[in-house]
C-alpha cells in the first residue's frame, strides 16, 4: 500500500493556499470601470511599452479610440481585463481536468483492446482520474457561471452581442446558456459514471479469485465507454474550447484536443510511474513499461503536430478571411506561445524520444515529460486567450496563482487516491503476463 508522505501533503496544501491567495489577489485587482482602464493606460504611457498590466496595446498599442469611437474601445479593454483572471482560470481547471480524461480513455482502451503489458500500471491510472470529480465539479461551476453570462468569456452568452450578430443568432439553437449546461452535465455525468464502476469492478476483481467475472464486466463497459466518449468528447471541445471563436470553427477540432489531452494523461501517468519507482514503490514495474510509456508520448507527440499542421495548412492557404484570422490573431498577438508551443510539443520530443535507448533513461522521459506538459498547457493557453482577453495578455499573477492552485489541487487528488488500494491490481487476468513484459 502507498503512503501519502506528510512532505508531498504539505506542498500540495501550499500550492493551493498559495494559488487561491494569488487568484483572489487578481480577481481584486482587476478595473472595476471605464475611467479606471483610462487610468491604467495613462499610467502605463508615462512609464514605457510593453505586456505591462494595463495591457494598453489592445487594439494595435495607440490610443485607437480617437479613430474608433471614443470610450468603445476603453470598454472593450476593460472587458478584456475583467476576463483575464476569468480566463486564467478556466485555462488551468481545463489543462489538469483534460490530464484526467486522457487517462481515463487511455485506461479505458487497454481493457477494450485486452492489453498484456499494462496491468501493473492500472492504480496509477485509477489514481489519476479520481481528479475527474473535483476538477469536473469545478470546471462545470466555471461553465454555469460563463454560460449565463456571469462573466464575458463566450461571447454567444451576452445577449447584446446575439442580438447584432446575425450569424450567433444562427447557432442559438445550440450555443445558449442552458443546452451548454445539459451539454456539460451529460459529458461530465457519463465520463464519471464509467470511471465509478470501472474502479468498482477493478477491485471486485481483487477479491475474485475463482474467474473473470469482474474483469469481463470491465472489457464490455470500457468499449461501450469509448464510443460514448469519442462523440461526447469532439462535443465537449466545440463547446469548451472552440465556442471562443464562435465565427470560427474547424472540422477537426475534435482530433486536436483529444490528441492534447491523450498524450497530456499518458505522460502524467510515466511520470507519476518513475516517481514512485524512485520512492521504492511499482516493483514489478520495469524498464520496458517505462519504455513503452515514451514510446506514447513520442508517437501521440507526432500525432498532435499531424493534426496541428492538417488544420493549419490547409486554413492557411486556402486563405479564406472568417477562418484565416484564427490563425492570424495568434501570430501577430501570441507569437512567443504559438511557436514556443510547437517546439515544446514537437521539435523537443522529436530530438528527445526519438532514440529507442532514451526511451529508457528515467531522466530523459522525466525531462521530455515536463516540456510536453508545459507545452500542452501553452496550447490550451493559446485556444482560450485570445478570444477572451485579445492583445491584453500577459503571464501574471492570475495565470501562476491558478496553475498552482490546480496544480496543488491535483497532486492531493490523486496520491490520496493511491492510498486507497493497493498499487497491484491482483485480480487481472493478464497480470503476470504483464510483470514478465519485456521488450
Amino acid at each position: 500500500m502507498y503512503t501519502l508522505s506528510n512532505r508531498l501533503r504539505l506542498f500540495s496544501i501550499i500550492l493551493m493556499v498559495v494559488g487561491l491567495v494569488g487568484l483572489i489577489i487578481g480577481f481584486a485587482s482587476r478595473p472595476g470601470s471605464v475611467e479606471e482602464v483610462k487610468e491604467m493606460m495613462a499610467a502605463h504611457d508615462a512609464h514605457g511599452g510593453g505586456h505591462a498590466e494595463a495591457a494598453t496595446q489592445s487594439h494595435g498599442g495607440e490610443h485607437e479610440e480617437d479613430a474608433h469611437g471614443g470610450d468603445a474601445h476603453y470598454e472593450h479593454v476593460l472587458h478584456q481585463l475583467q476576463n483575464k483572471p476569468w480566463a486564467s482560470l478556466y485555462a488551468a481547471a481545463f489543462f489538469f481536468f483534460m490530464i484526467a480524461l486522457g487517462v481515463l480513455a487511455f485506461y479505458a482502451i487497454q481493457f477494450a483492446s485486452q492489453a498484456g503489458w499494462s496491468p501493473v500500471l492500472f492504480r496509477v491510472m485509477e489514481a489519476i482520474t479520481a481528479y475527474l470529480v473535483p476538477g469536473g465539479l469545478i470546471l462545470f461551476v466555471i461553465l454555469a457561471l460563463s454560460g449565463f453570462h456571469v462573466n464575458h468569456l463566450f461571447v454567444w452568452a451576452d445577449p447584446e452581442v446575439v442580438a447584432g450578430d446575425k450569424l450567433l443568432q444562427g447557432k442559438a439553437g445550440w450555443l445558449n446558456g442552458t443546452g451548454f449546461i445539459i451539454r456539460a452535465a451529460i459529458f461530465l455525468g457519463g465520463w464519471l459514471l464509467y470511471r465509478h464502476f470501472a474502479v468498482k469492478y477493478s477491485r471486485k476483481q481483487d477479491e475474485d479469485s475463482e474467474g473473470n467475472k469482474w474483469y469481463k464486466k470491465s472489457f464490455k463497459i470500457s468499449a461501450g465507454f469509448l464510443v460514448f466518449f469519442i462523440y461526447t468528447e469532439s462535443m465537449m471541445s466545440w463547446d469548451w474550447i472552440m465556442s471562443f471563436d464562435p465565427h470560427w470553427f474547424s472540422t477537426l477540432f475534435g482530433w486536436y484536443v483529444f490528441a492534447s489531452l491523450f498524450v497530456s494523461g499518458i505522460t502524467t501517468i510515466a511520470l507519476m510511474t518513475i516517481y514512485l519507482k524512485s520512492k521504492g514503490y511499482l516493483e514489478f514495474v520495469n524498464n520496458s513499461h517505462i519504455h513503452d510509456l515514451a514510446k506514447f508520448m513520442f508517437g501521440i507527440s507526432i500525432f498532435w503536430t499531424y493534426l496541428w499542421f492538417s488544420q493549419f495548412m490547409l486554413i492557411w492557404y486556402s486563405n479564406i478571411p472568417e477562418e484565416v484570422t484564427y490563425f492570424i490573431t495568434r501570430i501577430d498577438d501570441y507569437k512567443l506561445p504559438f511557436f514556443g508551443m510547437l517546439v515544446m510539443n514537437f521539435i523537443f520530443p522529436l530530438l528527445v524520444l526519438m532514440n529507442s535507448d532514451f526511451k529508457r533513461v528515467n531522466w530523459f522521459v522525466v525531462m521530455a515529460g515536463v516540456v510536453i506538459l508545459c507545452g500542452h498547457y501553452i496550447d490550451v493557453y493559446n485556444m482560450i486567450m485570445p478570444a477572451t482577453v485579445g492583445k491584453s495578455w500577459f503571464i501574471g499573477i492570475s495565470e501562476i496563482s491558478a496553475v498552482l492552485l490546480f496544480l496543488g489541487l491535483f497532486l492531493f487528488v490523486v496520491f490520496r487516491a493511491l492510498t486507497k488500494a493497493p498499487l497491484l491490481a491482483k485480480g487481472n487476468p493478464y497480470l503476470e503476463e504483464s510483470k514478465r513484459f519485456h521488450y
